[in-house]
Order: structure tokens, then C-alpha cells, then sequence
């Protein structure tokens, strides 16, 4: 009886395991992770003032390329960060990533 009960747990514990990692390879939760959230928010409103910027003419078209190359580059490597880490960010990723991103800001205004 006690063994019967155990291979319910593993095989419970497996399963529920797998759906994790189905989850996680799918991305569509740890999209929503706060840390990863506020980082992509970041760089949301930074691509929308390099935007305004290049609109108002306070900008070249050249420049505007590439903040938003280093823009995506910040956010590919929030992404292969979030892969590793089972779909989020670290602390001390999130603030390398604020880190870099403050420095694109800096290039904008």
C-alpha cells in the first residue's frame, strides 16, 4: 500500500514538474514577472521618446537606429537571462539591466 501511495506522489510531483517546464519554455507567465515586467516597461518608454524624438526632429534618423539596436540588444539579453532562470530575472540582473538601460536614457534627452 505504501509503495502504491509513493508512485502516486512521484508521478503527481513529475507531472506537475513537467507542466512547469512546459510553462516556462512557453514564456507566457514569466512574461508578467514583475523584474522582467519593469525592465521591458523601461524600454518600452524609451523606444516611445526615441520615437518622439526623431518626430519633433530633435533626432536624426541614425541616432534613433541605434538606441533602439542597443534597446534590443538590453532586451534579448533580459530574455537569454529569463531562459536560464526559469523565466525571470534576479536582482542583480534587473539592475544591470536598469544599469544599461539608464544609459541609453542618457543618450536620449
Amino acid at each position: 500500500m505504501k509503495i502504491r501511495q509513493l508512485s502516486v506522489i512521484v508521478l503527481g510531483l513529475l507531472t506537475a514538474s513537467a507542466m512547469v517546464s512546459v510553462n516556462a519554455a512557453d514564456g507566457q507567465w514569466a512574461k508578467k514577472h514583475p523584474r522582467r515586467a519593469e525592465v521591458n516597461a523601461q524600454l518600452k518608454e524609451q523606444n516611445k521618446a526615441i520615437h518622439h524624438e526623431v518626430k519633433t526632429g530633435e533626432m536624426t534618423k541614425v541616432k534613433a537606429k541605434k538606441l533602439h539596436q542597443q534597446n534590443h540588444h538590453i532586451r534579448k539579453e533580459e530574455q537569454a537571462m529569463a531562459k536560464v532562470n526559469g523565466g525571470h530575472i534576479t536582482k542583480a540582473q534587473q539592475k544591470v539591466l536598469h544599469h544599461q538601460a539608464n544609459k541609453v536614457q542618457k543618450k536620449i534627452s
